[in-house]
This record gives structure tokens, sequence and C-alpha cells, in this order.
């Protein structure tokens, strides 16, 4: 039974002054909104406290997780074919770097015009040139790039420093001992660059047209280069892969997981993934093979690699538990993608692949077009991975 006094106890004091009519004092008044402002900011932030539960439990299973992880193989991509990891159960993680040398030998002379041009770049017109690419050269990158202009002459004196580089490298080319037919490729490469070097530093002047005589020449060269390149990797990770396969054992390679560290331009098609999905089972590969896009080079990178695929393999598990009737959503779930992807896909009339454009000045102010006829997007597994 509610008593009077119950009653006007569950009242706010400006409520109840209204109810039997009385004008609340402005005190009373504020005193009344800041109680509902309180109760607000405490039902909010008991919201959020069961988000900062939940990543606390999220956390602490990752972190478990990560112990138990095995086998599994960390690859730190570098100048040298990557440094190889193997984590295998209670075993001590065994770290190698198996490509022959002479991969970074040939990598490193073929890199030279890249050196020469990252020289020159902020000292070209920002006009795109006359190449015959010049379709695929968006105007503005090449405005953030040359910023200098050619008017400048910045450029002359770090060419030359470069350039004493190159001729100590061509000096001492013949006692490398490299294969005949990388030596001449080599060869070919550095003696274009230092007559570059040498016609633009002469003339005070340089253009996209002389560079790319110069590094037109180089070409050649440079995919003999690629060649043996690509040669002393395969063969050195794939004996590597051999050998640590026979340690871990057939059953247990079975599911070998890998992650390979990056940065995001060689991120796809990258050349130890390409060498190491090769060498994994082909039924489990697709979802155990991890590239792993950086910023940089890690400072732990043992442990991002570990860490992310921790996250990776829990999140597959609870994706199909917590999500059993929705396939599509715990594939989001599982996957690259967050897991509102599907809806604000929806609420923008987009597909998978083909978001909907952002509506021009003219068009109304607010972007979201709300339409109740438009059905749910339907993306296939495969396409809420990519």
């Amino acid at each position: 039974m509610v008593t009077r006094r119950g009653f006007i106890d569950g009242m706010s004091a400006a409520g109840a002054a209204t109810l039997f009519g009385v004008t609340p004092s402005a005190s009373a008044t504020t005193r009344a909104g800041a109680a509902v402002a309180d109760a607000e900011l405490t039902a909010r932030d008991a919201i959020r406290a069961t988000n900062v539960g939940m990543r606390a439990s999220y956390a602490a299973l990752k972190s478990e997780l990560i112990s138990r992880l095995s086998p599994v193989i960390v690859v730190q991509n570098d100048a040298t074919g990557g440094e190889f990891t193997l984590i295998h159960g209670a075993s001590p993680q065994e770290s190698v770097t198996p490509v022959p040398e002479l991969f970074e030998l040939a990598k490193s002379i073929s890199h030279v015009p890249q050196g020469i041009f990252s020289t020159i770049a902020a000292y070209l017109s920002d006009k795109v040139p006359n190449l015959p690419n010049a379709g695929r050269i968006d105007p503005h990158d090449l405005d953030m790039v040359a910023f200098e202009g050619p008017g400048a002459a910045g450029w002359i004196s770090p060419l030359q420093g470069y350039a004493a580089t190159l001729t100590t490298a061509r000096r001492q080319l013949g006692e490398a001992n490299l294969p005949r037919e990388l030596e001449i490729s080599c060869q070919k490469i550095l003696d274009e660059a230092l007559t570059f070097i040498r016609d633009s530093v002469r003339s005070g002047t340089f253009d996209m047209a002389s560079f790319e005589k110069f590094s037109g020449k180089t070409y050649p060269s440079i995919r003999t280069n690629m060649k043996y390149a690509a040669a002393a990797q395969i063969s050195g990770v794939e004996g590597l892969m051999r050998k640590w396969r026979g340690t871990v054992g057939d059953e247990a390679w079975k599911d070998l997981y890998t992650v390979v560290l990056s940065i995001w331009t060689t991120s796809e098609l990258n050349q130890a993934s390409i060498i190491v999905r090769r060498c994994m089972n082909p039924a489990k590969v697709d979802t155990h093979l991890i590239d792993l896009p950086t910023v940089e080079v890690p400072r732990d990178p043992i442990f991002v690699a570990l860490d992310n695929l921790a996250r990776i393999v829990q999140d597959r598990v609870s994706a199909e538990m917590v999500f059993p009737t929705d396939p599509v959503v715990a594939d989001a779930f599982k996957g690259k993608e967050d897991l509102l992807s599907v809806e604000i896909l929806h609420q923008l009339g987009a597909t998978a692949g083909a978001p909907a454009a952002f509506p021009s000045a003219a068009a109304s102010a607010c972007p979201v077009r709300r339409e109740t006829a438009q059905p749910a997007v339907a993306l296939s597994p495969d396409a809420v991975r990519r």
C-alpha cells in the first residue's frame, strides 16, 4: 500500500511542490535538475561499466591464449629476406634468417633508381609529365611529393653524396664473388646511375624525361636481379619450412599458424607469404596464414604477432557461438570488418565493395538515406571477409 508519505518521498521536490499548489523556489528547481542530471550520469556510467567488464574478460582470455598458441611461425620481413621464428609448445623459440645473402645483394643494387628518385622527387615540377603512364599519376599526389619545385638546387649535394656511395660499390663489385650474370646486371645499373647523376649535376637540372631514359636503361638488369633474389628467397624459406616440419611433426604441422608482419605497401602478395603458403596445410592455409600490415617495424614483433593471432582465434570461436543463427554477422565479427559494417552498409544503401557515394553539396546535409523498401544487404561470407 502506497502511503501519503511514500508517495511524496517518491516525487521530485519540484514535482511535489507543483502538485500541492506551491511554487517551487529557484534553488529547489536547481537541486531537482541536478539530481536528474546526476542520475543520468550514474546510469550511463553503469552502462559503460558493462563494456569495461567485457573488455577485461576478453583481455584475460587473450592473455592466457597467447601462451598456448602452437605451433606458430612469425615472419618479420626485412632487407635480408625476413627473420622467421618458430613457437612450438614448451620448446624454446627458434629464430632464423634463412634467406641466402645473394637476396640482399641483388635487391640492394635494384633499389638504386629508387634511391636517386627519392633524392630528386621534391624538386620535380608539379605538372604531370608526358609519360606513358601519365593517366595513372594523381596530380594532387604529385603536388604533395614535388614540394620544393624545379627552381631549387638542394638536390645537388645529397645526389653527389649518393654518387660517392655508388662509386665505391662499383669499384668493389668484382670482389663480391657474385654469379657472373648478376655481376653484369649490377654493373649496368650502377654505371647508368652514375651517368645520370654526373649529367644532372653538370647541367644543374633534370626532368622526368631524362630520369625516364635512365630508369628505362636499368630495367632489364633489375629484372635479372629480381630473378636471383627470388630464387634465393624460395630456396632459403622452403628449406627452413622442411626442417621445421620435421621438428614439429606432420600431425601438428597440419594446424600450423603463420603470421607475416610487413609494412602496408607489401602486405598483399607478400613474398614470404607466397612461399610459406605452399608449405602449409592446403585445407587450413586460408584461415591460418595471417598477413599483418604494420605501420613500422614493431619493437616486439613476436608479441605483436601473437597478440593479434590470439584475437583472431578467439573471435573465430566466439563469433560462431555468440551468433550461431546469423552466419553473415558471425563472419563480420570474426573477420576484418567491424561488426557494425553490415548495418552501416544497409543504412547507406550500399553493397559490399561498392559503398554509397557521399552526397554532393547540393544534396541533403545528412548522408544517410533511409528507404523502408530497401532490403537488408545480403553479403556472402567471402565478401564480408574481404
